[in-house]
């Protein structure tokens, strides 16, 4: 689908309600189920959200609570990835440490030890 398209068909899905969106979403599935494979998310908490969200369509809740949920799971995904990248930066930093060769002191920085004068 051509960037104009996508563009157009987000314009008139942001005015409506959730509970139009998801007669749209069905439709869409039901389109994608006919013409095309189905694309799968590739996000862990994206797979998660998804079947959460379709279970809950499916058992009839309301569509505020199936938004709330996957609102809060989406905001937990979010939160893992933030999570994941500050280990990730701590990680590439020791990795960087460990890489880096310590500079041996120079004899001029090593302090001289003398000995205590003795009364005589």
């Amino acid at each position: 689908m051509n960037e104009q398209l996508k563009q157009r068909i987000m314009r008139r899905l942001e005015t409506l309600a959730d509970d139009r969106g998801y007669q749209i979403l069905d439709y869409v599935e039901f389109l994608e189920s006919k013409y095309a494979s189905r694309a799968t998310p590739s996000n862990l908490f994206a797979k998660i959200s998804e079947g959460i969200e379709d279970t809950m369509r499916a058992a009839r809740i309301p569509i505020k609570a199936i938004s709330g949920t996957t609102g809060l799971v989406d905001s937990a995904g979010k939160v893992m990835k933030g999570v994941a990248a500050a280990a990730q930066s701590v990680v590439d930093e020791a990795i960087q440490a460990a890489e880096s060769p310590k500079p041996a002191p120079a004899p001029a920085d090593v302090p001289k030890v003398v000995p205590p004068k003795t009364a005589e």
